[in-house]
């Protein structure tokens, strides 16, 4: 987790962006910084773009802004 970039969040995975890597990396990564399962992770839009929109569930928006805000910096996998 890099941190925030604007009104949205930065992140930075190693996955090739072919076949669908990055994305995995992206949900994997993002799943884990907010301790949800996998699949209550989702991106909605921007599959093959940089910028993405995800969708969490389980969680409300401040609880998830505060869990990344904590994951910020670390390795989180």
């Amino acid at each position: 987790m890099v941190g925030r970039h604007g009104s949205a969040w930065k992140i930075r995975v190693t996955a090739a962006p072919e076949g669908g890597k990055a994305n995995d990396a992206v949900t994997r990564l993002l799943a884990d910084a907010l301790g949800l399962a996998r699949g209550d992770v989702e991106i909605v839009s921007g599959h093959s773009a940089r910028d993405k929109v995800v969708a969490v569930a389980g969680i409300d928006a401040d609880e998830t802004e505060r869990r990344l805000a904590g994951a910020v910096g670390k390795d989180v996998q």
